[in-house]
C-alpha cells in the first residue's frame, strides 16, 4: 500500500490499512531503538512509521539534534546511518492504540525482547507510557529512564508523539529526546 509522500489517503484506503504491518527499521548495535505502540492507519497505508501529518516524532527528533534536518516518514531508511532504528510493540495497524488488547501488548513485549537480544541496541526508547505499563507489567512506570530492563539495553520511556497526545507539545518531546541522546552519546552530545 505504499504511497507517495504527498498522497492523501481516502477513508476507504485508511480502512483498508487496518491490520497492515510495517517492516522494522533496524540494524545491529544501534545507539537507540525507538519503539512505538503500533502503527496507525495512516502509517499502515504509507508503509512508514509515524507517517500521519501532525505526528510529532519527526519534528521532535530533529529539534533534539538526532538528525541534521527534519526527515519525512519516507526517509526512515536513513535512521540507521545516525545510529537509530524503529520498531513497534504490536505490528498491526489500528485506528487507535486502545484497540489493542492487553494480551497483544504482552505478546508484543515478548517479541520485542527477542529483537533486543538479537540486535542489541545501546538503549530502547519506548514511545508511550501507557502501552509500556501494559506490555511489560510496569503499572507505575513514568516518562524517563527506567530502573528495570526488558532485554539487554537500558530502557527510556518517552511520551507518545501522536497528535492525540496533546499534553506533550513537540518541544517537550524534543527535550526528552535530548535527554535520551545525552544518555546514548554522552553529556556533551
Amino acid at each position: 500500500m505504499k504511497a507517495t509522500p504527498t498522497a492523501r489517503p481516502t477513508k476507504a484506503e485508511l480502512a483498508a490499512a487496518h491490520g497492515a504491518t510495517i517492516p522494522d527499521v533496524i540494524a545491529p548495535d544501534l545507539d537507540v531503538l525507538f519503539c512505538g505502540i503500533n502503527p496507525g492507519l495512516y502509517s499502515g497505508y504509507t508503509g512508514h512509521h509515524f507517517a500521519r501529518p501532525g505526528n510529532r516524532f519527526w519534528p521532535a527528533l530533529h529539534r533534539s539534534g538526532w538528525t541534521p534536518r527534519q526527515l519525512r516518514p519516507d526517509e526512515q531508511h536513513l535512521l540507521p546511518e545516525w545510529g537509530m532504528g524503529i520498531t513497534n510493540i504490536v505490528a498491526r495497524a489500528t485506528a487507535r492504540a486502545d484497540e489493542l488488547t492487553a494480551e497483544e501488548l504482552r505478546a508484543g513485549g515478548d517479541a520485542l525482547r527477542e529483537r533486543l537480544e538479537h540486535y542489541r541496541p545501546r538503549l530502547l526508547a519506548v514511545l508511550g507510557v501507557t502501552a509500556y505499563r501494559q506490555a511489560f507489567g510496569r503499572p507505575k512506570a513514568q516518562i524517563g529512564p527506567q530502573t528495570d530492563r526488558i532485554g539487554p539495553p537500558p530502557v527510556w520511556v518517552l511520551p507518545n508523539p501522536s497528535g492525540l497526545n496533546a499534553s506533550w507539545p513537540v518541544d517537550a518531546i524534543a527535550e526528552e529526546l535530548i535527554r535520551v541522546r545525552r544518555q546514548c552519546k554522552g553529556d556533551d552530545a
